[in-house]
């Protein structure tokens, strides 16, 4: 395999305030290289590392780990260039502070798709409101929400996930104890806060394509409008959410539709809807979707 002309450069670093983000990217060769302030992740859609990547790292990384991009596969990288101190380390994206673990299976911490995301939700929170975040993984949205002075309540099936965001907030020296983390299912949790009353000026639904929960079934392109209509049931007047799904099987127009559907449910109005791209550097693909919803 060689790299073709379109990545005969690296993408570069795209912000001051930012140490991870993804260098290369070739849809077509099938390799995806992500940089983690010096360390590389390689994925690749054939069973075997390719070698011209180590010439391309030098100078420019001091380490690269790479697994075959296997979603089914929970298994660590393996390090096949250069030296890194240890299996954990931190990175910076727009200016918040992350954990990174490589032998944390598939995710080794954020999701580099997200960044701007990221960055709109810290833009979007400040002193005063209630922000909730579902799907929550390692809390990567809660951080930036809390950095801007909102209180957060994050959701997450996983206490291993729940405990890593509090290492996120305490590196960012947050105090957790100024927040609210809840284990369990997110669709439970949006049906608590219903009954509870519970009401929160933003909400970040960034859900799996498929997840199972005792005998309950999530799948983003038939059971999104349910999600959208639960958590617009949550949010306050003029509050925002701001709705991901991570498929090739669901175009835009239809996730869109799905997201008005189960907003008008609740009898509430959509105010404004933009459409969110990915960071420039994950051209090429248009898997992730993502619209930002101001709900009346």
């Amino acid at each position: 395999m060689q790299p073709t002309e379109a990545w005969d450069t690296l993408n570069p670093q795209p912000e001051v305030d930012t140490t991870a983000w993804r260098i290369f990217h070739d849809v077509t060769a099938g390799v995806w290289v992500d940089h983690f302030d010096g360390h590389w992740l390689v994925q690749t859609r054939e069973n075997r590392f390719p070698e011209y990547l180590k010439g391309l790292a030098q100078g420019v990384a001091s380490s690269i780990h790479w697994r075959p991009r296997d979603k089914a596969a929970s298994t660590a990288p393996e390090r096949v260039w250069g030296e890194m101190e240890g299996n954990r380390f931190s990175v910076v994206e727009n200016g918040a502070k992350f954990w990174i673990d490589f032998d944390s299976g598939y995710s080794s911490g954020i999701f580099l798709d997200q960044r701007l995301n990221r960055r709109r939700v810290a833009a979007n929170s400040r002193g005063g409101q209630r922000i909730l975040n579902t799907f929550a993984y390692t809390g990567g949205f809660s951080v930036m929400a809390a950095l801007s002075g909102a209180t957060t309540t994050t959701v997450d099936l996983s206490k291993t996930c729940l405990n890593w965001t509090w290492d996120n907030f305490r590196l960012n020296d947050l105090d957790p104890e100024a927040h609210h983390g809840v284990r369990g299912d997110a669709i439970d949790w949006l049906e608590v806060f219903a009954k509870k009353g519970r009401r929160f000026h933003g909400i970040v639904l960034d859900p799996p394509t498929f997840s199972r929960s005792g005998k309950k079934i999530f799948r983003t392109d038939s059971n999104y409008a349910d999600l959208a209509a639960l958590a617009a049931g949550v949010l306050e007047p003029g509050g925002w959410m701001l709705c991901c799904a991570n498929t090739h099987r669901l175009g835009l127009r239809e996730f869109k539709k799905d997201v008005f559907e189960g907003i008008s449910r609740q009898g509430r109005s959509v105010v404004s809807c933009d459409t969110l791209a990915m960071p420039p550097e994950f051209r090429g693909d248009d898997y992730l979707k993502s619209l930002w919803v101001v709900v009346g």
